[in-house]
């Protein structure tokens, strides 16, 4: 793809599934990436915390250079029925899948502000387009993220920062074996998933960095403030 070979590129919870196939396909294509993940090295993250993401930002630009490319990865759920949940569960969810992704915007547009350049990418899911029954909090969030990215992608239009989402239909991570469980629940959820995906299957993590790069790429340069369903055809809303 065009323009990425030699780019500095964050990708939150790029220590594994869709956040490391996608690592691996920025560095095929030449990028320069800098992993922010709680389980990975060198750059230790917990993008909860705003001085955090703050330092971690800039030891990327001191290391590595300016940030040409941010994509948002990072994410975390615990399923069930919303009047089974608390308080302090809604607050981890929020804090994980809301809160960090504006800070991450924050400590990084700033910079691509002052150069007139830059590309963003967020991770949401098709949870926060149609919903998800025992996701209401994490689809609230991820509902949220889209509205976020497309007010973004407005502000910053002029400063030529692109901003776009993309978002996973049922994907094969640790995230969905969470949700999913073991055993026989877990198995029928899964069949009853690939049935209803038109593609016969679900997702698995390979199939997102492409769409993830092309929209980080000069391909993509006149793109900005879209939502690309990436579901196999289970979900086809405008």
């Amino acid at each position: 793809m065009k323009g990425l070979k030699g780019k500095v590129v964050i990708v939150t919870g790029g220590a594994g599934g869709i956040g490391a196939a996608v690592c691996a396909r920025f560095a095929e294509e030449g990028s320069r990436v800098a992993v922010f993940d709680l389980n990975a090295k060198p750059y230790e993250v917990d993008i909860t915390s705003q001085s955090r993401v703050i330092e971690a930002v800039a030891e990327v630009e001191r290391d590595l250079g300016p940030v040409d490319v941010l994509v948002n990865n990072a994410g975390w759920d615990r399923a069930a029925p919303f009047l089974d949940t608390d308080a302090a569960l809604w607050q981890k969810i929020v804090a994980i899948n809301l809160m960090g992704p504006l800070h991450m915007h924050h400590a990084v547009l700033k910079g691509m502000q002052a150069r007139g350049r830059g590309r963003i990418v967020n991770v949401a899911s098709d949870a926060g387009r149609v919903g998800s029954s025992g996701e209401s909090v994490y689809s609230a969030c991820k509902g949220g993220i889209i509205a976020f990215s497309k007010t973004l992608a407005r502000e910053m239009a002029s400063k030529r920062i692109n901003i776009n989402v993309v978002c996973p239909g049922p994907t094969d991570t640790a995230l969905f074996r969470d949700f999913a469980g073991e055993g026989e629940r877990g198995d029928k959820l899964r069949a009853a998933l690939a049935r209803a995906i038109p593609f016969g299957r679900l997702g698995s993590p390979q199939d997102l960095p492409g769409a993830i790069c092309f929209l980080a790429s000069d391909d993509a340069a006149f793109i900005t403030g879209q939502v690309l369903s990436v579901s196999g055809g289970l979900t086809m809303a405008g």
